[in-house]
This record gives structure tokens, sequence and C-alpha cells, in this order.
């Protein structure tokens, strides 16, 4: 069992390698960005406090993703291990995690952080386009759909996220560098961060992952 974090600005393609570590451990994905879109396309309480949030580029209160991912952690079934993607985003949701933890008897194998330039991120992030149905991801210039404004998967059409916008993405990296930077201390005095670089291939990225998290067990 490998009970995994995985961290990055946005845009660093986490998202894309998060898919790749998945499937390939088989592992159970947290995803605080997926469950609380879903709440949105619900239409639910949570959903509509969210979006006021996420259209602002602003990380959630701290209360309301713990709560979010206690439910989960408590009541989820994960036989391989699971993956936590885009929490925790602060020290004291970190330390919330921690509790966590310690209450279920689950210890995190490994941090994984994606790291990425600013001027990168940018770049990735202002061309992204999303499904507006299923959530597929693609990009103007690294990953176009097949048709023009068209997702590959389901036919419906793409959208830019508020939270792709360049002005938003330039909000969301001071907010990154300001709140989520020290967790990246954090879990390396826990000797549990492991570092890879995201501006090589998805492949090579991917590699490099799975061989540092192979050497833990050297």
């Amino acid at each position: 069992m490998i009970n995994l974090l995985i961290m990055g600005k946005p845009g660093a393609g986490k998202g894309t390698q998060a898919k790749k570590i998945l499937d390939h451990f088989d592992l159970t994905h947290i995803s605080t960005g997926d469950i609380y879109r879903e709440e949105i396309k619900k239409g639910s309480k949570i959903g509509q406090e969210a979006k006021k949030y996420l259209d602002q580029g602003n990380l959630m209160p701290d209360k309301m993703t713990n709560d979010i991912v206690w439910d989960v952690l408590n009541q989820a079934s994960y036989p391989n291990g699971f993956m936590l993607d885009g929490y925790p985003r602060t020290i004291a949701q970190a330390e919330a995690l921690d509790e966590m933890l310690i209450k279920l008897n689950i210890k995190l194998s490994a941090v994984i952080n994606v790291e990425v330039d600013d001027d990168v991120i940018t770049d990735r992030m202002s061309g992204r386009r999303v499904c507006s149905n299923c959530g597929e991801t693609y990009h103007v210039e690294y990953h176009p759909p097949k048709v023009d404004g068209v997702c590959d998967v389901c036919g419906s059409s793409l959208i830019q996220r508020p939270d792709d916008l360049k002005e938003s993405v330039m909000n969301r990296l001071r907010i990154y560098k300001n709140k989520t930077q020290p967790l990246l201390d954090y879990y390396e005095d826990k000797d549990l961060l492991l570092v890879t670089d995201g501006e090589n291939s998805s492949d090579q990225v991917f590699k490099d992952i799975i061989k540092k998290l192979g050497e833990l067990n050297d």
C-alpha cells in the first residue's frame, strides 16, 4: 500500500502525473478540486460558496476543505492506498491532515512536488481548455483537440475556466507562493518530500517519479 500527496503550482502538470500514478498503483483519487467542481455542477450550497472563491482564484476556507477531506478519508475504501490532490494547501490544513491520519492510523508514504517556473505556468494555463461536460483537459498549443473547441472524448464544447485567465493565474501563483510554498519545507522536514522537474516531457516526469518512489523501498 502507498499513500501519496501530490503538489505543484497551478498548471504545473500535476493533474497529468496524478492520472499516471493513480493508474500505475491503482490508487484511490482524493481531489478536493474535483469534489468542489462536482458540488458546483450540482448547484449545492457548498458548490455555490466554492464558486465564489474559484472564480477569483482564491483558496477555499480551511474548515470547509478540512471537513470534506475528513468525510472522504473516514468513509472511503482504498485497498491499494490513496493520492491526495489539491490538499493540503496551507500549513494549517497540513496540521489538520496530520491529525486526521493519526486518528485513522494512516501514514503518508511520500509528498511529490512537480516543480515548474512561473513563466512556464502562465503560458500553460492561459492556453488551457476544459470540456464543459466530462472535464477532459486540452491546451490550444500543446494538446489541442482534433476539432477546434470540441472535446475528443464526448463531443461537448470546450471552455476556458475563469481561474485559467491570465489575471487569475497570476493571482493564484501569488497565493501559492505565500501560503502553499511553506508546505514544501514542512514536508521536507518530515523527510517525505520528493521533487521532480515538471518542465521535462510528461513521460520523463512520470519515470522520474516512479524511480524516486521505488527508491523509498531500497
